[in-house]
């Protein structure tokens, strides 16, 4: 019994914030230019989790790039910076990073 309780809140802690920060991305406006599977104005996350999976620095990099905007890596149509806190980009990032 007490495994399966610990199994059950591992699995919330995991579940829960990969879907607040779905939410997040829906309240913040990133899914206006981004989708999880499919280029939109800018590349779907699955592809950016794909280009930076090797990169141990990828969460900061991507929340830095979140927070204040980028712009040559993924054509020349450059991210405006975006109204987040860095906690709020660092759940962002680590979701997008989560998405296969």
């Amino acid at each position: 019994m007490k495994i399966r309780l610990i199994v059950l809140a591992a699995a919330a802690l995991v579940a829960g914030p990969v879907l607040a920060s779905q939410d997040l991305a829906n309240k913040k406006g990133c899914m206006g230019c981004h989708a999880v599977d499919k280029k939109l104005v800018g590349p779907s996350y699955k592809d950016v989790a794909a280009k930076y999976a090797k990169d141990k620095d990828a969460v900061t990099k991507l929340a830095t790039k979140i927070k204040a905007g980028g712009s040559g890596v993924w054509g020349p149509i450059p991210m405006p910076a975006n109204n987040v806190t860095p906690e709020e980009a660092k759940a962002l990032a680590t979701w997008v990073m989560a998405t296969k």
